[in-house]
């Protein structure tokens, strides 16, 4: 089951983002990498949907605005469950058909095929890290600021350090700090201290609200894993941690790394780097790895 402080403004920074493109297909919630492709280069205007189709063979609906089937995986009905075709751009699930979404420089591209039995919404996923700290939505890069229980805590000071390791100026704030709506925001801390949170308080009640396949109990000391049929797994208690990415309409994505305590916290602090976190919808993170969330069961 297990896989393996200084203030700063909230300014962009000086430096370039990375502009190569990177396009990723998976299945089942990134359970199954189908194809990576690497750096891309994209010359002239490129949408979603011209960048799938010069890569893979591609079908499509709909006039021709969304994918039916990648290199022969099609969308439809299996073991009685509805499968389609999603895709994200950087870490945020689409709003609009991929021919209708214009693919910006660096801008990391994930098609993943899976269960929508128990949400069409998965606003947001962690799987794409650096992104979207490091290119931003839309082409837009945006502030970013870490705002912690504990500003200066291990958990807060890694989470920190690991942004700004990318060149990405991450402000650090207290809980609870106003901000902008386009303000890309990390919450560090315990659940119990920070699940009162409006923008995080849906992972208390799974996907339909959050998009995050895992329920935080009220006093936020057991987190409760679901499979992609929304099936409760067994109950995490002490020292488990978690990492996820929800979204509100329009907002920018909110990421949380959290746990059921403060080694819970600390643990999920050491999780918030690529190799933890690639291709993953959202983690919970145990001494023995890191779990999937969801965790798809066959």
């Amino acid at each position: 089951m297990l896989g393996a402080v200084a203030l700063a403004g909230c300014g962009l920074g000086p430096g370039p983002a990375p502009s190569a493109v990177q396009l990723l297909v998976t299945r089942d919630f990134g359970a199954r990498v189908l194809h990576r492709s690497g750096a891309l280069k994209v010359s002239g205007q490129e949408t979603v949907m011209s960048l799938l189709m010069r890569n893979y063979t591609v079908t499509t609906r709909f006039g021709g605005g969304f994918v039916q089937s990648i290199d022969g995986l099609s969308g439809g009905q299996q073991a009685r469950q509805p499968v389609d075709w999603f895709y994200y751009d950087n870490g945020v699930q689409a709003t609009k058909g991929a021919a209708a979404t214009d693919v910006h420089p660096g801008d990391h591209i994930w098609w993943d095929d899976h269960d929508w039995s128990q949400t069409e919404e998965v606003p947001a996923v962690v799987g794409s890290f650096p992104e979207p700290f490091l290119n931003g939505i839309g082409g837009k890069r945006l502030p970013v600021r870490v705002e912690c229980a504990d500003v200066a805590g291990y958990a807060c000071r890694t989470v920190t350090s690991r942004l700004r390791s990318f060149g990405v100026p991450a402000a650090i704030a207290a809980l609870g700090s106003s901000g902008e709506p386009q303000t890309l925001r990390v919450i560090v801390g315990p659940w119990a201290t920070i699940g009162g949170d409006l923008s995080a308080q849906g992972i208390e009640r799974g996907p339909r609200d959050s998009g995050v396949y895992a329920r935080m109990s009220q006093d936020g000391r057991t987190l409760t894993p679901l499979d992609e049929n929304g099936r409760a797994l067994t109950p995490l208690f002490a020292g488990t941690g978690v990492i996820a990415a929800t979204r509100h309409a329009e907002d920018a994505p909110v990421w949380v790394v959290s746990g059921t305590d403060g080694r819970g916290v600390e643990l999920a602090a050491r999780g918030f780097n690529q190799t933890t976190l690639q291709d993953r919808f959202a983690v919970a993170l145990l001494p023995g790895g890191a779990l999937p969330l969801p965790e798809v069961q066959g």
